[in-house]
């Protein structure tokens, strides 16, 4: 056991060296540019990196600044890009402000004495933006300066509730400084190297606020976007003013503040900054800069303050009457111009953030939950479920016996779960985090309940998470073994510490000599999603609905195409409304008795106007891979109410919250019966999953499958895959490893499944043999069975059965017979045996049994009962 003076990791010391040497660099760097310019142009940058914090640049800033600034300029940026060890912390910011379109940036307005009494640091400030391709707008205003000029020739400034009276001098004065302000800020950003374009007029248009009360005096009426887009456009900042011009041309006085809140209107900033000399806003009780306010939570509160009041209270009801209407990524930041950057550019921030954000939700089951979906949805995002490593739905039925307690926002970006479930000190089991959430400082909000309302905690995190800087931060101690890094704040005691690492190296230990992605089939490797199948739910047998449903059909061709033919001919409610196939063309379509229906070669430009014409209430894609996304985008781009089903594979690996992945005995048949487009599953993958799912919690190695289709699964196009005679007497292997099907079933098992598929030389069918590894002596053969059977009581299209089920008398009935349940004499592995037609319920059937579900239909509407599996 290492002793407590050995429990601070290698990594927390690495990662303080490299920000000490990347503070080192940047200085250095930053001081050739200041010798080049002549002055202390970026001084401020120096403080970019004070707080420990990152720094974050982009391959986008790069390219971005090709031909804009000083080659010093842009070498700098290249070197502190390349001076930041971990390029996902580095560019996580410039990411998050190029994820919208310049104009979107940034609205910073500048008060008047900045231009007075800072205008080095602010050119400098708004420079280091423009050089890494940034470009907010600017707006400036010009009160002292105003002030200045009239007490210079004997005139007191006059105000009525707070509101400049302007006169016909007073309004020349405005204008005159106006202009001089705007140039001396432009004159000094152009010294730098920064494109800056003067925009004093043409932006604003006003009507008079209360002619006789206020005199020339504007309330803003519209904005013209014209001029500071051009701006944009042509690589310069856009340098404004607060001046307004009536429909007439009679220019009007606006105050600055109210101006650039219009302009946010306007564009929809990601930020909306103001610079002023206070740097944000100060808490009148403790006289400490407050960090952070989140409207939806605080708001209230915070107006009930006594040191809120006057001009305090006026500015928070300002920002929030603006941020009210704006998207909850737009943000309000109060700083002084030197901290411009650090504001910008790091986690801690500097001024006062002001944000709408959400109220933190505290739960301590899953039914307080509105939407197990939801949270379904955010726990696929875990970095072990994502590694294949854990399982959504083993972890949700963990949480219903579990002690347990969540936090997060009402959107589920940012959530938290302690377990205290026989733990010397409470565990943070759980914190997944959206990009936004941590660019948002949502973590922060969730951290700092954490700590409220437990004094102690622990959590794991692996040592190259791209946050792993900000646990560092929060914690007290930590740990670092086999990859992983224990961390925990609140423990004083040297034998709790100690226990802490102990039970930590076991579990780490055994892991890393146990199953784990180190050693999967890297099925989730590259990229590709971890997500174990949706909530199941109960059969859906009586409808609810018996209008006619008409069906357009797109490639009715192949086998499965056929099958779905036939389905639909003896179906109650649904009908062929238009068959599509090029080859076909013209053709009557054979087999059908409802009506006499002749192919047609639909285009994109006919399936719009079906669509616009309501001729259509559900569109089937029974096409090859990659053919049906055209379709699709011309069938969405008219706002009709028509669903899609999609037989390919296009579709199932995209998040259910835009297709629903079709798999009724093991996904949430309301999320069926409410969706809008369907991703049929694939005929293995069907027989696979529901082969594994009723053992996924005894899962305890990889899956392996190894299947057999008949020669129709190979397709109608001639292929020695479909060639009768050359599969007589014969057995083909293919895609042995990284089949599309051994990616589906993993996906949806949240687990490593390795599949090897074959074809056989009959016509249709499918058989398989899986062998899954479990836990040694936890289960028997009959207890396998019985959990089988447990499982898919009620299942219409389910047969468990003793003995193992025969692909001949599976082909033609509708349905996948699971059997043949054997526990090794080792006890530590069990092989399951199914079948399943791959043209019916691999295909057709559950086609049908997925639009039945989202039509409102009875599920098994139009399947024969007669060939139901038995």
């Amino acid at each position: 056991m290492p002793s407590a003076s050995l429990l601070v990791s290698a990594k927390r010391i690495s990662t303080m060296q490299s920000l000490r040497q990347i503070n080192l660099n940047l200085a250095r760097s930053l001081s050739t540019l200041t010798t080049r310019a002549g002055q202390s142009t970026f001084n401020n940058n120096k403080r970019l990196l004070d707080s420990s914090k990152r720094v974050v640049y982009s391959k986008r800033t790069i390219s971005s600044i090709n031909g804009v600034g000083t080659s010093g300029t842009r070498s700098t940026v290249v070197q502190l890009l390349n001076n930041i060890s971990t390029k996902r912390e580095v560019e996580q910011y410039l990411k998050y402000f190029t994820s919208v379109s310049q104009q979107q940036f940034a609205i910073i307005k500048v008060g008047g004495a900045i231009i007075s009494d800072n205008l080095q640091e602010l050119a400098s400030c708004l420079a280091f933006l423009y050089h890494v391709g940034l470009y907010p707008i600017v707006l400036h205003g010009t009160g002292p300066q105003v002030n200045g000029r009239l007490e210079a020739e004997g005139i007191e400034p006059d105000y009525i509730d707070g509101i400049r009276i302007t006169d016909e001098h007073t309004m020349a004065v405005v204008r005159q400084c106006f202009l001089e302000q705007n140039l001396k800020l432009v004159n000094a950003l152009e010294k730098l190297g920064v494109r800056a374009r003067p925009i004093t007029s043409g932006v604003f248009t006003a009507n008079y606020l209360d002619k006789d009360k206020y005199k020339l005096v504007g309330d803003i009426s519209g904005v013209n976007k014209n001029a500071i887009e051009s701006s944009i456009k042509a690589g310069a900042l856009p340098i404004l003013t607060s001046l307004a011009e009536t429909p007439s041309g009679q220019m009007l006085n606006v105050n600055a503040d109210v101006a650039a809140g219009e302009l946010a209107r306007v564009f929809e900033p990601l930020k909306i900054v103001y610079l002023n000399e206070k740097g944000g806003i100060i808490n009148g009780e403790t006289h400490e800069k407050i960090s952070m306010i989140n409207l939806d939570e605080e708001y209230d509160d915070l107006l009930k303050q006594s040191w809120v009041k006057y001009g305090t209270k006026l500015k928070i009801k300002e920002i929030k009457e603006l941020l009210d209407y704006l998207p909850r990524s737009s943000s309000v930041a109060i700083i002084n111009v030197q901290d411009l950057q650090k504001e910008l550019f790091t986690d801690s921030g500097a001024g006062t953030m002001i944000r709408r954000g959400y109220k933190l939700l505290k739960r301590s089951s899953l039914g307080e939950f509105p939407s197990t979906d939801l949270l379904r949805q955010t726990l696929e995002k875990d970095a072990d479920v994502v590694s294949g490593n854990e399982s959504v739905s083993i972890y949700l039925r963990s949480l219903e016996t579990a002690k347990f307690v969540s936090y997060s926002d009402e959107p589920l970006e940012a959530l938290a779960i302690v377990k205290e479930d026989e733990n010397i000190i409470p565990v943070l089991d759980k914190f997944v985090c959206t990009n936004a959430a941590w660019l948002n400082n949502v973590t922060d909000n969730v951290f700092n309940a954490l700590k409220r309302d437990f004094p102690s905690l622990q959590w794991v995190v692996s040592e190259d998470d791209p946050n792993i800087a900000w646990h560092f931060d929060k914690s007290q101690g930590s740990y670092l073994k086999n990859g992983k890094v224990l961390f925990w704040y609140g423990v004083q005691d040297i034998n709790t510490v100690s226990q802490l690492v102990s039970d930590f190296v076991k579990k780490t230990t055994a892991a890393a000599n146990g199953y784990n992605a180190s050693n999967s089939s890297g099925v989730f490797k590259n990229g590709k999603s971890s997500r174990a199948y949706s909530t199941r739910s109960t059969p859906k047998p009586n409808g609810v609905n018996t209008k006619p449903g008409r069906i357009g059909l797109i490639g009715a061709r192949g086998f499965t195409g056929q099958n779905i033919l036939a389905l639909i001919d003896n179906h109650p409610h649904f009908e062929i409304a238009h068959v599509s196939s090029r080859e076909l063309k013209g053709q009557k379509l054979k087999g059908y008795k409802k009506a006499e229906i002749i192919y047609e070669n639909l285009q994109a430009e006919d399936i719009k106007r079906l669509e616009a014409k309501g001729d259509i209430d559900f569109w089937i894609m029974a096409l090859p891979n990659n053919i049906s996304e055209p379709i699709v985008q011309a069938i969405e781009s008219v706002n009709g109410n028509s669903k899609i089903l999609d037989l390919s594979a296009d579709h199932r690996f995209v998040p259910e919250t835009e297709w629903v992945y079709g798999l009724p005995e093991l996904n949430d048949r309301e999320r069926l019966a409410n969706a809008r487009k369907i991703s049929n599953p694939g005929c293995y993958a069907t027989g696979s999953q529901m082969s594994i799912a009723p053992l996924l919690n005894h899962v305890d190695g990889l899956p392996t499958v190894f299947g057999v289709s008949g020669y129709s699964g190979a397709g109608a196009k001639p292929t020695p895959k479909n060639d009768p005679k050359f599969l007589n007497n014969n057995l083909i292997p293919y895609a042995l490893t990284n089949h599309i099907h051994e990616r589906e079933i993993s996906t949806r098992m949240g687990h490593d499944v390795a599949f090897m598929p074959h074809v056989g030389q009959w016509f249709q069918g499918i058989s398989l043999t899986v062998s899954i590894p479990i836990k040694k002596g936890s289960l028997t053969s009959e207890q396998v069975e019985n959990i089988y059977r447990k499982f898919y009581d009620g299942e219409k299209l389910v047969h468990v059965q003793k003995d193992v089920p025969l692909v001949k008398d599976i082909s033609g009935t509708h349905g996948v017979a699971i059997g043949g349940f054997k526990v090794n004499d080792a006890g530590d592995r069990v092989v399951v045996c199914a079948t399943i037609d791959n043209l019916l319920k691999g295909a057709a059937t559950q086609a049908v049994q997925n639009m039945n579900l989202a039509m409102g239909y009875g599920e098994y509407a139009g399947i024969p009962e007669d060939k139901i599996v038995q």
